[in-house]
């Protein structure tokens, strides 16, 4: 159902035309001149505008002048007399998607309101596709108080506007593709793609076509000319992650592609030109890489242009308060949830080897299963509870020696289930929490073992 509104001086001429438009199932808002239509226009935005030319007050070139300067691309279709055709190319020239003249045919009354609805519904899909897609690109919120992180924001700052190749390294989890993100919207070259790239995540016999792009025929399944990663970033920003992963044979052309601004596709064609700005990362010592020969040194220099290093978590425990709290307002969808004091003083005290990504993801699973919108201690699974790491052998306890015979798995964590539900006498919730499963894995386990049917 859209929305039409109609501007008319002529009430009898506006009545037929506004039954005619209502009756083909469009909802119809009258206006007597030009002052009144916009004064409609600007308390909601119709999908179109129908307008007479000449009307007192504000004629409908007038108005279609006062749409335009308001931004909205609204199609107007302006009305004329018969033999007053000049002033309605004039309007079109001024912006209005089509004319109708005096009297009107209602046949192609609708023909012309169709097409401009059609219009107006294929603008609208443009400018929700382009807010998405700035959405998308759009650097997500980077969220600190340290100091030593405000010393690699400045660094990204001032390194954004040049076309300088940046080398981000630090260990996993600490956020080297949201810094390479915020960079590319800092940068001249935010209104192009910035294509990110995990070199580890490609398969081996394709790292070549993915980053270089291939010919149709180049190899079997190649049925039609693929651009590479380095063509798709073209006057934009291409972020490669692990670029330790890539392999030694491969780095000799990804050097040649970063001094030439040429790249070769895979079944030759000859060099294609591109304009690249490189942001590279890795999680690596990509100097002890080099001496091991893993990795190569001309390379290495090449990328390490601006080494920016990103800290872990545990070097700047100051900042874990803050992104637990944004972590967990954001993982609530909008309820009020608060944490205890208790809870953060007790997260600033563990490592943290998964950094900010491993905060996230506790602060989700927390926030998933709470019993209520206060996020307590007594909420961590339990190898959060420790100050320890889950991986440090000296934070778990002391193992029984095993049977000599067998210890079927089955037979174990059933029964520790059984007394896990004995200590919190049956509560399924609080011993999911003790167990640190969420609550229908126990009931699987339950039924799955027959605990309580005396099975």
């Amino acid at each position: 159902m859209s929305r039409i509104l109609l501007v008319d001086d002529d009430k009898s001429l506006r009545g037929v035309l506004a039954f005619s438009l209502r009756e083909d199932g469009h909802v119809v808002e009258e206006a007597g001149d030009g002052l009144e239509g916009l004064e409609r226009f600007r308390e909601g935005r119709p999908d179109l505008v129908i307008a007479d030319l000449k009307m007192p007050r504000m004629d409908g070139m007038k108005l279609l002048s006062a749409i335009r300067e308001e931004g909205s691309e609204t199609p107007v279709i302006v009305l004329t007399a018969f033999g007053k055709i000049e002033q309605a190319v004039e309007a079109m020239k001024r912006g209005a998607f089509h004319y109708l003249t005096k009297p009107y045919n209602r046949d192609e009354l609708r023909v012309v309101v169709r097409n401009a609805l059609e219009r107006s519904r294929l603008l609208a899909e443009n400018r929700d596709l382009r807010a998405r897609i700035e959405r998308r690109s759009a650097a997500p919120p980077l969220v600190f108080v340290s100091e030593a992180m405000r010393a690699v924001i400045d660094a990204i700052e001032r390194v954004a506007p040049t076309d300088a190749t940046v080398l981000l390294t630090g260990e996993s989890g600490t956020g080297k593709e949201l810094l390479a993100r915020l960079l590319h919207q800092r940068s001249d070259r935010r209104e192009k793609p910035l294509v990110a790239v995990n070199c580890g995540a490609l398969p081996r016999d394709l790292v070549e076509s993915e980053l270089f792009g291939h010919r149709r025929g180049a190899f079997t399944g190649a049925t039609r000319d693929k651009p590479g990663k380095f063509q798709a970033a073209s006057g934009g920003t291409l972020f490669l992650d692990e670029i330790a992963e890539l392999p030694i044979d491969l780095q000799a052309k990804l050097l040649r592609v970063l001094d030439a601004g040429e790249v070769d596709m895979l079944g030759g064609g000859g060099p294609i030109e591109v304009d690249v700005r490189l942001v590279a990362a890795t999680n690596r010592d990509l100097e002890k890489a080099v001496g091991e020969g893993t990795f190569r040194d001309d390379l290495f220099y090449r990328l390490n242009v601006i080494p920016i290093r990103v800290p872990a978590l545990r070097e700047r425990p100051e900042d874990i308060p803050v992104l637990w709290k944004h972590f967990a307002q954001d993982f609530a969808s909008g309820a009020p949830v608060t944490t205890d004091p208790d809870l953060l003083s007790h997260l600033a005290r563990l490592p943290w080897r998964g950094n900010v990504r491993e905060l996230a993801n506790l602060c989700r699973r927390i926030v998933l299963f709470r019993r209520d919108n206060v996020l307590r201690l007594a909420d961590l699974p339990a190898y959060g509870r420790s100050d320890r790491a889950p991986s440090d052998d000296s934070a778990a306890p002391p193992l029984p020696a095993l049977p000599e015979d067998s210890l079927p798995l089955r037979d174990l964590e059933r029964d520790v289930i059984e007394r896990a539900l004995r200590k919190f006498e049956g509560n399924k919730s609080r011993t999911a929490r003790y167990l640190g499963i969420p609550r229908h894995i126990l009931l699987y386990r339950i039924r799955k073992y027959g605990i309580g049917r005396g099975e």
